[in-house]
């Protein structure tokens, strides 16, 4: 079952990076679904940073920046899948 832990809140796409709002924790290596916008892709988290700062977890209440495969959008949901 997948589990909502956050939402897009930005998307740089010059770097391929989004914004994630992060209702509870994530780690490198955890595997993400990202669904919204008629769009919905999976991959595995391997860049995570906070204030420029790469990190191995992170934790609920965090606002991450977190390099994505595929374009999104604002307000795109973040699962992780288990």
């Amino acid at each position: 079952m997948d589990v909502k832990i956050g939402k897009i809140v930005h998307y740089y796409n010059k770097i391929g990076v989004a914004v994630v709002d992060l209702t509870k924790p994530l780690s490198a290596g955890d595997k993400i679904k990202i669904s919204g916008h008629d769009k919905e892709f999976t991959q595995e988290v391997v860049s995570m940073q906070i204030e420029h700062q790469e990190i191995k977890k992170a934790k609920k209440g965090d606002s991450i920046g977190l390099k994505v495969d595929q374009e999104v959008k604002e307000n795109d949901q973040v699962y992780k899948v288990t």
